[in-house]
Parts: structure tokens; sequence; C-alpha cells
């Protein structure tokens, strides 16, 4: 049996087992994009269906929700400021993009089921197609708490900063330059070139699990990163093709390891890639591969 990361922050599957009755908890499922339709075939019960992009993003420009859009989605979903969030996917760096997205917006009771629905599946615990529905709950506004998250500016100024270390969490396919976006996607698209930032070092994220999807131990999260440079006293930026994998590394360095600074450029490589003016680093060229 695997060993695993243990915190209050994640949410073993025996634990979302005990709590499905529980009125304080709510389960949210985060659509994501190999399965958008995987929850209407089964789901863990009580668990209502967030469409990532739909529920997470601005609906007329490339950002995020705004707080009044945000407290809407709580409300309408049941969930008040006291309620506590369990998120879960099919693929689990969705999860922790979902709770970087809320952490923004100000929740503060949150947690990440530690594995994904295979898991669930493999220890036969309960399922359903049944299709929850819950009271609107009152969701005042709060504040946007958004000193995690830089953009491209804040990216470019920092190349040579040797207080900041830069995390691509993407294939090392796509770090040297040989693919946009990962194997498995049909058509490789996401921006105009191939390659990485400067200066930023590959961590593939799938490295930081266990087979099973649950997060490797704090120890070994730890020894991941310090093997690349990412220590607890130096800022940390994270990114990936669209911020999701980038938000995974902020997770675990944030609340799993205690890493003060970190942040994700969420624009990632679609936006870095397709910009006019900034350097790119493209190894496949450079090693003829």
């Amino acid at each position: 049996m695997n060993e695993v990361a243990i915190s209050e922050w994640l949410a073993s599957t025996h634990w979302i087992a005990e709590n499905l009755d529980n009125p304080d908890v709510r389960l949210i499922e985060i659509g994501a994009l190999k399965d958008p339709d995987a929850y209407y075939a089964s789901h863990i019960p009580g668990t209502i269906l967030w469409p990532w992009k739909k529920t997470l993003w601005h609906p007329e420009m490339r950002d995020f929700a705004t707080p009044e859009g945000f407290s809407n989605l709580m409300s309408k979903s049941g969930i008040s400021h006291d309620t506590t969030i369990v998120f879960y996917s099919d693929q689990i760096q969705f999860n922790t993009y979902a709770f970087w997205v809320c952490a923004m917006r100000g929740h503060k009771n949150m947690k990440i089921m530690n594995g994904d629905m295979n898991l669930w599946l493999y220890e036969d615990l309960p399922i359903t197609t049944d299709v929850p529905s819950f009271a609107p709950a009152d969701y005042p506004v709060r504040s946007l708490e958004e000193d995690c998250r830089i953009g491209r500016d804040g990216v470019l100024a920092g190349l040579d900063n040797p207080d900041r270390v830069l995390l691509d969490m993407r294939t090392p396919e796509e770090y040297i330059g040989k693919r946009v976006s990962p194997d498995w996607f049909p058509v490789d698209h996401g921006a105009v070139r191939k390659g990485h930032i400067p200066g930023a070092l590959n961590l593939y994220y799938m490295n930081l699990l266990n087979e099973d999807n649950t997060y490797k131990t704090q120890g070994e999260l730890q020894e991941t990163y310090s093997a690349v440079g990412a220590t607890p006293d130096k800022e940390l930026v994270s990114y990936c093709r669209l911020s999701h994998r980038g938000s995974m590394a902020w997770f675990i360095a944030k609340f799993l390891l205690g890493y003060p600074r970190a942040k994700v450029y969420d624009g990632s490589w679609t936006e870095w890639g397709s910009l006019v003016g900034v350097p790119i680093v493209n190894k496949s060229l450079e090693k003829g591969l």
C-alpha cells in the first residue's frame, strides 16, 4: 500500500465516505477534459458537478469569475462561508485548480480528495447517478485574495531573479518543445510556439503522485522540490499549459509543505507561447530532436 501525504487539506476516500450525510460538507466534482460527462455515468452520492470553465471562468473574458459571480455560484450550490468543500475529479489537477480559484475568491474551508474516482471505485465505495439539489445558501461577497497569482509582466520582470524558482509542470515533451499539449490531446494545440519560459525547471506533475494518484508523503514531496532547487526560502512560480498542473505545484508547496511564497502563472504556456516580444527556449530545436 502506498504511503501518502497526510494533511487537514486532504480528504481520504474513507473520510469522505464517513461524511456523505454531513450537511456541513459539500462534495464537488470538477468536470475535466478527458470525459466531461463522466459525472452523469456515476459519481459519489451527494456530489454536484462544476464544469471547470463554465463555473470558474468569467463568461466574457479570459479571467476568473467575479466576486459577485462566484458568490452566486456558491449560493446556487448550497454553500455558505462555513461549508467545507471537498473537490474531486477524474484528473486531479482540476481539483487543485478549483481549490486555487476558490481561495482567490475568499473561501476558507476546503479539502481535496487524496486520489481520484478510480481509487473510490477500487475501494468499492458508494456511487450513484442521482443528481442532488440543495436550497440556495446565503453567501455574501468576499474580497479578492490574489497574492497567489502572477501575470505575464511579473513573470517577465523576474526572469533573472535569483530569489525565484520557476517551475514548468508539463510533460518533458511539452517542456523541450516537441509538443504544445499533452500527448493524449487529439490535436496538438494551445500556443503559437513550442518550448518553455527561460530559466524554468521541468518538474513533471505526475512525479508528485503515487500510482493511484494519491499524493506522495510530505518527505518525498519535499525531496522532489528540493532536487530542482524549489526550497521554502525561494519565491515559487509554477505554470503549465493552462495552469491546472501549475495549481497542483502551488497547492503542494503552500498547503502540504508550508512554502510562504508560492504563486501560479495562470496565463501559462497558452499565453506565453503566443506573446509577441517575449523570449522562449526550445530545446528540441537545439538538439535536433
